[in-house]
């Protein structure tokens, strides 16, 4: 007998009909025959060959027919809000179809917690960090094959995240929010899911569906906060605020460009931030569109928003007051319910202990175990509840007067030291939509255009600094050091001079390495000869010779004991070096060294840090 492909039908040996084509060619070339219920068919032939593939089409049709009637199925129970999939933690299905929230108080207590503290916070990475302060737990939908339960696991950012973008905890059935995507990789198509889709795209979202977390629009603000959030996308958009020194930090558009601008901030914390818009620079090479100074710029709309908000100060004291005297309450409540469900596991592992058979040692072994780790953890727990109680009964009772008393002078409480600059850069995000900065060159100001969160706009100006308008005579005081001076110190040492003398720059600023060394070319000065000035060294240089510091140096200078010389006031000292080896000096040097205290280790110049300037 020859080669066969028995079937109960021909037209189930491929689901498309590129497969059934294939197979039937495949038959044709090695002479077999295809046989189902209906009857023998010879691939070779052309009329058993039309009627093959007529037999194909039929079952592509029907496979696609069903398909097609099985979504369309899906999508119209899920246009109704009664599909059911798997739900985040927080929610269950009830009996009669119905998304109802967790009666578990606790998952519902933490979820609570989490978009509190976002608003609080007002930043998921800053909630994540949060919970693993303070040792939170957030409930996990761990799935297998036969159903879905709640852990109780660390918090993990992407749990964080996703507690925050999903629509059901604002009372919303959403559906196919997620699609797949097709790609062809080494001539292959590869298709993956899981990638979210934009809102409008979503097949079902049906609002106020259930009971929710939050209402709707809460839940659009967070996403909104979230988008600001993400600073390496859509840099039209304004950002939040991140911490550090600029206040203006994601509000500052420019004027001439429309573009966001960025902030650039100097090597040094003394130095002064910039707000700069590149314009089409990265492009097409355009240049810079604009810059300005950003100390001037924020200390003008910070004096707005002290103005628009000194009415309501008091009473952000009295709520200031309110939430310090229970802060730390929400941390008490989530140590208490992770309490209980300890010691409910603790239970549930004593039961299975006590129903075991003790004959069977390595099943009694296994429940102790976990009858052990149970009771560990309740104690950790009880630890954790007791040192966060003796905290707060440590904690000083809020002064409500002290606060009043700040609220009435809120410029000494925006200017102080320990006010945190994302606190400050938050509150100007919630009061300020976004600012336009534009220049008036002809008066030499920067024009600041505030649109307020209400709706409303005000237009500031600032002064922008004057470059290049200096007193001649600083100049002049900093040349005539720089005669005396050059050519026995290198640059650097006389820049650090001409600082700790006062001189300015020819800009009004400080002086730098490289501005010593043009101002020394300029006036034709020689520099400096390590060869002639091999005689003496610097006072640093003695101290790690002797292995002393430099306070004993000059002090033993002011004794007279070591000879130093100094051309001016000010001016580095020059130690000669064959002064080192005196017996006065070393007898000097021993009285240092048996004046220190016996428990104290010698600090090895070679571990300082080297200070920028000195």
């Amino acid at each position: 007998m020859g080669r066969t492909v028995n079937c109960l039908e021909a037209s189930r040996l491929a689901r498309n009909g590129r497969d059934w084509h294939h197979l039937i060619d495949l038959c044709a070339l090695s002479g077999a025959l295809v046989i189902d219920l209906d009857g023998v068919y010879d691939p070779r032939h052309v009329n058993d060959r039309l009627l093959l593939g007529l037999k194909g089409s039929m079952s592509e049709y029907e496979l696609s027919l069903m398909r097609q009637r099985g979504l369309a199925a899906r999508d119209a129970k899920a246009g109704r809000g009664e599909l059911r999939f798997t739900l985040p933690p927080g929610y269950c299905w009830s009996e009669a179809g119905r998304i109802e929230i967790d009666p578990d108080e606790h998952v519902a207590e933490a979820i609570r917690l989490v978009f509190a503290k976002f608003r609080e916070l007002g930043s998921a990475r800053q909630v994540f960090l949060w919970a693993r302060q303070i040792g939170m737990r957030l409930p996990v939908v761990r799935r297998n094959l036969t159903l879905c339960r709640i852990e109780w696991r660390p918090p993990a950012y992407h749990s964080v995240v996703q507690i925050l973008h999903s629509p059901i905890y604002a009372g919303a059935y959403a559906f196919g929010r997620r699609g797949n995507r097709m790609q062809v990789v080494e001539g292959r198509a590869r298709k993956t899911s899981g990638h979210r889709r934009e809102r409008k795209t979503w097949n079902v979202l049906i609002r106020d569906h259930h009971e929710g977390y939050l209402s709707w629009a809460e839940f659009e603000e967070n996403q909104i906060m979230i988008g600001e959030n993400a600073h390496i996308q859509k840099r039209a958009e304004r950002k939040a605020a991140r911490g550090g020194r600029a206040l203006l930090t994601g509000l500052a558009r420019c004027g001439a460009c429309g573009r966001m601008m960025r902030v650039f901030y100097g090597s040094r914390p003394s130095h002064a931030h910039r707000y700069q818009c590149r314009g089409d620079d990265a492009h097409v090479g355009s240049g810079l569109c604009i810059g300005i100074g950003g100390g001037r710029v924020g200390r003008a709309i910070a004096a707005a928003i002290l103005e628009a908000v000194s009415d309501r100060a008091v009473e952000a004291a009295l709520l200031a007051a309110d939430i310090a005297a229970q802060a730390g309450a929400e941390t008490g409540r989530v140590i208490e319910r992770e309490l209980e469900a300890a010691r409910y596991e603790v239970e549930i592992a004593a039961r299975r202990h006590e129903l075991v058979d003790p004959a069977k040692r390595h099943v009694a072994r296994e429940l102790e175990a976990r009858w052990n780790t149970a009771l560990e953890r309740v104690v950790a727990l009880e630890q954790r509840l007791a040192e966060r109680n003796r905290a707060v009964y440590a904690a000083p009772a809020v002064d409500r007067d002290a606060l009043l008393a700040l609220a009435r002078d809120l410029p000494t409480v925006w200017n102080a030291p320990a006010t945190d600059a994302r606190i400050k850069q938050r509150l100007v995000h919630v009061l300020v939509r976004e600012i336009i900065i534009s220049l008036d060159e002809a008066a030499n100001e920067a024009v600041l255009v505030v649109h307020w969160s209400g709706g409303r706009h005000t237009e500031l100006r600032a002064a922008r600094v004057r470059t290049g308008r200096y007193q001649p005579e600083r100049t002049a005081d900093a040349a005539a050091v720089m005669r005396k001076l050059a050519g026995r110190w290198p640059d650097r040492e006389l820049a650090v001079t001409l600082n700790r003398m006062r001189c300015r720059a020819p800009d009004g600023g400080t002086w730098t390495t490289v501005r010593a060394r043009e101002l020394r070319e300029r006036l034709a000065i020689a520099p400096f000869d390590v060869a002639a000035a091999a005689t003496t060294i610097s006072v640093d240089a003695t101290a790690q010779r002797l292995g002393i510091c430099v306070l004993s140096v000059h002090r033993l200078i002011r004794e007279g004991i070591l000879p130093a010389t100094q051309i001016m006031p000010a001016a580095p000292w020059q130690v000669p070096v064959e002064a080192l080896a005196t017996e006065a000096v070393q007898i000097g040097v021993r009285g240092v060294i048996a004046r220190r205290p016996k428990n104290i280790e010698l600090l090895q110049w070679t571990d300082l840090p080297q200070l920028p300037g000195f």
